[in-house]
Parts: C-alpha cells; sequence; structure tokens
C-alpha cells in the first residue's frame, strides 16, 4: 500500500497494487504546474487508487491531460493522460515515504534546464522511454 496527500493534509490517497514507470519528468508542463525544476511520476492501475480523505481539483492542463492537485494548499498530485486511460500518475514526494518508489529514469530530457546536471546513472530519455519490445 501506498499512501500518500497534500500538504496540509486536506486531500489523502492510497494506492493499491504495483506501481510502474516511476520517471523524473522535464517537461515544461510538469515544471510549470510544480514550480519545480522536474517532478517524480510512478504511475498505478486507475482502479488501484483511492482517494480516502477529501478529493483534489481536476484541471485540464492540455488537450489531452489533467492534472489534479488539492484547493487548499496547491499541492500537485496527479496526472492522467487520455492516451492512458486504464494508468494515473501520482506525484512522487506526495507519498508520506517517497522512499518507497523511487525514479528508475528521466524522460522529457529535451525539456531539460541545462542548469541542472544528472549524474544518478539513470537512462535518459529525450521525450517517452521506448515502448516494451
Amino acid at each position: 500500500m501506498l499512501d500518500g496527500g497534500c500538504l496540509c493534509g486536506e486531500v489523502r490517497y492510497a494506492a493499491h497494487g504495483t506501481p510502474f514507470h516511476e520517471t523524473s519528468c522535464h517537461c515544461t508542463m510538469c515544471r510549470r504546474a510544480s514550480g519545480a525544476p522536474m517532478v517524480a511520476w510512478f504511475s498505478v492501475a486507475r482502479s488501484d487508487l483511492r482517494w480516502v480523505k477529501g478529493a483534489p481539483v481536476r484541471y485540464r492542463s492540455s488537450a489531452h491531460a489533467t492534472r489534479s492537485f488539492c484547493g487548499r494548499c496547491g499541492t500537485q498530485l496527479t496526472f492522467e493522460s487520455d492516451a492512458h486511460p486504464d494508468e494515473i500518475d501520482i506525484t512522487t514526494c506526495s507519498l508520506d515515504d517517497p522512499e518507497q518508489v523511487p525514479p528508475t529514469d528521466h524522460t522529457r530530457t529535451s525539456s531539460q534546464l541545462r542548469w541542472v546536471k544528472l549524474d544518478d546513472g539513470l537512462p535518459r530519455h529525450r521525450e517517452t522511454r521506448p515502448a516494451p519490445a
């Protein structure tokens, strides 16, 4: 079980199942939505995420995606892509213990800020990771 929530505690969630697509995303949209140089995410099956306290505010951030955040403190919580209706991405650092789901790669590094220097040895993908063979 992966438990987490926002900074102020107004919104809480529980994620079941096995996380996948653990990444640090460097895209412009993630940076703007979070105010950070990159955002760590992981995915779960949409059916494996349950809101246990409160409910996030949903925001259509582009023609193909919806983000959610706490309406009180602003913590970014999820990303949902229309292209992947059965999965939902959760911000890793909204977990009570972010160490449970460390990133396994970097995505959208074509947008990476020049002053961010990566030296963690993780694979880097200029855009999305390649589809499994």
